[in-house]
């Protein structure tokens, strides 16, 4: 896209901002149903859009794309109002006759990089935060999932005036160092790999714009001795194959342990054929590697370990099949980045302390999965591995919560979202004191003397 183009489309937002134009209460409902409104116009090409680029099931692309976006909007137009009103807190004795507030302001203009893994979900969801905030919006999605993104652009140029919400579209390796180098946003926010992460950061840094990154990492899932083995091998299997395992906080590996690994991976083995048949290859449910670059890289991790099941791939349609992996160790090839792929090494174990080092190998994972009845292993693995959220007995599924926050600790990202995280993290938390004139106590006024600093210690004790 011309940068010509891209500058007065950003210089148009910055005017149509400071206008005040985006502030009101009734301005942000409106958007966002308008919002709403048009995702539904659009469901059937939408889906479309997502079996092509990712060979998504109806029913995976609309739960995970389409329906969270729903939950996420009804939920924000829910609690709007209440989340704009000013918040009043408690001042201390020494500053009366005064009274605290917290004014939540929008910032701006705000630039929302999305990824291809999730192409309408992970581009909405902060988009529906941006205006419920007051902000102005400029969304770059990933020209790697190409059909949904000429989608996104065409929604929301019929949706949205040009100085309001716009899509720029283009390589990202060339089209996002000049929107952050040239353009001084008021917030970025970014969903993708660590390693872009860090040079969108470092960017960013030249303007003093904050930065809201979503990454990923290595995130376990511990099944303990005392699981039910049934239940967690049935959710383990839907959440490490769910999207081709191209999910940010999908079980990356499973840390089993050693008395029941035998039992579970037969469970494992059962219920990928309960879900895909026995040639994934025909299943509708079951999808395809973005492009042949992420294929490559995956098959390339079958050289260590032994399959137990899977192993099947075919170029032509980026396919791979659900894949375990028994005989993997810390120092395998397939454990030193973060896979986001339909394969699953398996690492057991003898004793619970034993994990934390495990883990602690690939510091910081953005999900972590503990299955277990123990109420103290529960204790021990939450108090003692850093992560940026998880399930206990479950996978996935507290992304979709919105009142619970989004996001990553370390190496997997800074910052939160979904729900009032969404609205906070493109807000501004203006701090307001307002005093009364009635009283003004001479107490702190000059000229100081020794009974004001007795009297002022007894207020500071």
């Amino acid at each position: 896209m011309d940068e010509l183009i891209i500058e007065k489309s950003f210089n148009m937002k910055r005017r149509f901002f400071d206008d005040g134009n985006t502030r009101s209460y009734d301005f942000r409902i409106t958007q966002l149903k308008k919002l709403k409104t048009v995702i539904k116009k659009n469901e059937k090409e939408i889906l479309e859009a997502l079996y092509l680029d990712l060979h998504k099931s109806a029913f995976e692309a609309f739960t995970s794309e389409i329906g969270i976006i729903y939950e996420e909007i009804n939920f924000t137009i829910n609690h709007l109002k209440s989340w704009m009103s000013l918040e009043k807190v408690p001042v201390p004795i020494v500053l009366l006759p005064s009274k605290g507030y917290i004014y939540s302001e929008p910032l701006g203009v705000a630039l929302i990089i999305g990824p291809w893994n999730y192409p309408f979900q992970l581009l909405f969801a902060p988009l529906i935060g941006a205006i419920s905030s007051g902000n102005c919006a400029m969304l770059k999605p990933s020209d790697q999932s190409k059909h949904i993104s000429n989608l996104v652009s065409k929604i929301i140029s019929e949706t949205f005036q040009e100085e309001y919400v716009s899509v720029v579209q283009g390589p990202g390796a060339m089209l996002g160092p000049m929107l952050i180098d040239k353009f001084r946003f008021d917030h970025i926010f970014f969903t993708g790999s660590a390693a872009i992460g860090r040079k969108i950061l470092a960017m960013a840094s030249n303007h003093l714009t904050p930065v809201t990154l979503e990454l990923g990492g290595k995130s376990p899932v511990i099944v303990h001795k005392d699981a039910n083995i049934d239940v967690a091998a049935k959710r383990i299997t839907w959440s490490k194959y769910f999207n081709a395992g191209q999910t940010c906080v999908c079980p990356d590996y499973l840390l089993i342990h050693e008395s029941i690994k035998d039992e579970f991976l037969d469970k494992m083995k059962f219920y990928i054929k309960e879900f895909f048949g026995d040639k994934p290859i025909e299943s509708e449910s079951f999808g395809r590697i973005i492009n042949e670059k992420r294929f490559d890289i995956l098959k390339g991790l079958f050289d260590e370990g032994d399959i137990i099941i899977g192993g099947e791939s075919d170029r032509d349609s980026n396919f791979i099949s659900p894949t375990i992996i028994d005989g993997i160790n810390v120092d395998s090839k397939i454990m030193k980045e973060e896979i986001f792929g339909p394969i699953l090494p398996v690492i057991t174990y003898k004793d619970i302390h034993e994990v934390l080092d495990i883990v602690r190998r690939n510091r910081y994972p953005l999900a972590l999965y503990l299955y277990t009845k123990n109420k103290d292993i529960e204790n021990f693995i939450l108090e003692n591995i850093e992560f940026g959220g998880g399930c206990i007995n479950n996978g996935l599924v507290h992304l979709a919560n919105s009142t619970l926050p989004f996001g990553g600790v370390g190496n997997s990202g800074m910052g939160s979202y979904h729900g009032k995280c969404s609205f906070d993290v493109f807000s501004h938390k203006k701090s307001i004191l307002k005093t009364g004139e009635w009283l003004d106590p001479p107490l702190r006024y000059a000229p100081y003397s020794k009974l004001k600093l007795d009297i002022a210690k007894k207020f500071f004790k």
